[in-house]
């Protein structure tokens, strides 16, 4: 591994000034490295973090990747990950025209790394040099405590996939506030919507009595309009500060649940195992954007690098060989999905309609789809509004606001189903909707969705740990129960119990329709039925599970 030389360096200097002549906005130092493919199977177990800490799962994952491109040999393009200076990585045989449209692709990253709200948290530290002080104060434990630190390392990652760090990511992706927006949120996202439970257009007028409050009286506005509230719910204030007290002093997530709570780890000798949660729960927080934005930033990156060097006269002889190339990087599959071609056209989606003024309340109002079809105001605003997306959305709002039936229709794209030729014995795939809500509702299930598990206070008697998982239609995976529950009760020094919920009756295959001498057998479909749930328990104690139905 290596820097590239001044030949590649001015080339991406010179795309860098095209890319903020476009509007892109990075910081000016960069790293460039050229690295073989081999390089890149060893950095990629590491999320290309070549400071990351050691890991046996690294290594398992170094050698099922090199036995893969044994048998299926690949040429990866880029790698760019989110540092202070931003780094990238380049394969060592790419020639001058690929290195451009890469380039831009790159930079189109580094834009969204440093720009995207979700990465807040992210901007004022260098990563891979905090990465480095954590590799080495894990190897001085490693030579002190042997294979325990692995342990430790093992049961925080296994409790880690429990952890969605929604409230620190809401935390840290806020800039600081005074206590009356605190006040504010609180009034509006929590006391309306729970406590009272009012109705949408009292909402509303809420939303319309605040902002006449602010136009009236200026930086007042906010004092005067709770000035009213407190005469129209006198509870108000008390609500309000017992949620600040259950913020400031709660346990946060399980991972530092157990670090303030657990005995075992307060003891003198096994103070260090908090130092290695510590590591493994800041290393997760730190690639949570990437996760929350794959589509997104995937999308914007392979937009730009299109717009870009289709304008660089760089292109020139080589447009069949760049049109091979975006095709395979940015096809719209029939089956399955890819974050590259599906956030790219989301993204020319978005700029056509609003540089169309079809996002306006008057548009909406039309029904005659011909009329529809030609309504263009020709605002030309289209470019500001995707740079306000990339700047305030993730991928679940990106989704759930721009995927409509136009974009759908537009872009031909169904959900698949998939059902049982007992002909030919294979597996035929079907439309089986082309709705957007369908639709968008596909994308939402496949993005990452961790589970909400807390743990219940009232219920951890007899130094016992008693979690919860509140169910949202998406089982637990069983297999990893076990395991999982074991390096708790280890942390924890105590049993474990688990509450979540599990299937009780699946769906069963049946034939549809007769079938006779005279006919082929028909396909085998699957039963569309609703599943029926039922809350267990698990419990760890004495590294042993058992489970009962509540």
């Amino acid at each position: 591994m290596e820097l590239i030389d001044q030949h590649t360096k001015k080339i991406m200097e010179g795309c860098k000034d095209r890319a903020r002549a476009a509007g892109l906005c990075f910081e000016d130092e960069t790293l460039e490295y050229i690295v073989t493919n081999r390089d890149l199977l060893e950095l990629t177990p590491k999320v290309m973090i070549p400071t990351l800490y050691d890991y046996w799962v690294h290594d398992v994952e170094v050698l099922k990747e090199k036995g893969r491109y044994e048998l299926y040999p690949g040429n990866p393009y880029e790698t760019v990950i989110n540092t202070r200076p931003a780094i990238s990585f380049y394969n060592d045989n790419n020639p001058d025209w690929l290195n451009v449209m890469i380039f831009y692709h790159v930079l189109a990253h580094i834009d969204f790394f440093q720009n995207n709200h979700f990465f807040r948290h992210t901007w004022d530290d260098d990563f891979a040099g905090q990465a480095l002080s954590d590799k080495q104060l894990i190897a001085k434990l490693r030579s002190e405590k042997g294979r325990w630190v692995d342990y430790v390392i093992e049961f925080t990652r296994g409790i880690d996939n429990l952890v969605g760090y929604h409230g620190d990511l809401s935390r840290l992706n806020r800039p600081v506030q005074k206590d009356g927006s605190k006040r504010l949120d609180y009034y509006f996202d929590v006391f309306l919507q729970s406590v009272r439970n009012v109705k949408i257009h009292e909402y509303m007028k809420e939303i319309e009595r605040f902002n006449k409050c602010i136009a009236i009286y200026g930086e007042f506005g906010e004092k005067m309009f709770f000035s009213d509230i407190v005469k129209k719910y006198p509870e108000f204030e008390a609500f309000f500060d017992r949620h600040l007290k259950e913020n400031n002093n709660g346990n946060g997530d399980l991972i530092q649940f157990l670090i303030k709570n657990s005995d075992v780890l307060k003891k003198d000798g096994n103070r260090w195992m908090t130092s290695v949660m510590h590591v493994v729960r800041k290393t997760s927080l730190f690639f949570q954007p990437q996760i929350r934005t794959k589509i997104m930033n995937e999308g914007w990156a392979s937009y730009w690098h299109e717009t870009l060097f289709l304008k660089d006269d760089r292109i020139n002889g080589h447009e069949v060989d760049f049109a091979r190339v975006n095709a395979g990087v940015t096809a719209l599959p029939r089956v399955g999905l890819n974050p590259y071609a599906l956030g790219m056209r989301l993204f020319q989606y978005i700029e056509d309609m609003c540089n169309k003024g079809k996002y306006d309340w008057e548009f909406r109002k039309i029904e005659d789809a011909d009329i529809r079809k030609k309504y263009d105001k020709n605002t030309g605003k289209g470019k500001d509004l995707i740079f306000k997306v990339r700047n305030d959305f993730s991928d679940f709002m990106f989704i759930n606001t721009f995927v409509d039936q136009d974009f759908v229709s537009g872009n031909k794209l169904f959900v698949a189903g998939r059902r049982l030729n007992s002909a030919k014995m294979v597996w035929e795939y079907y439309v089986k909707s082309r709705k957007a809500k369908d639709y968008r509702q596909m994308l939402i299930d496949s993005l990452y969705h961790p589970p909400h598990i807390e743990v219940d206070e009232e219920k951890c008697t007899d130094h016992a740990l008693y979690l919860v998982h509140h169910f949202e239609e998406k089982p637990l995976v069983k297999d990893f129960i076990a395991n999982t529950m074991m390096g708790i009760e280890y942390l924890w020094g105590g049993p474990v119990h688990l509450e979540t919920s599990e299937v009780v009756s699946v769906p069963e295959a049946r034939n549809n329709g007769m079938t006779s001498a005279f006919s082929p057998p028909q396909h085998k479909e699957i039963k569309e039925q609703k599943l029926e749930w039922e809350r267990v328990l698990y419990t760890m104690e004495n590294r042993k599970i058992s489970k009962k139905v509540l």
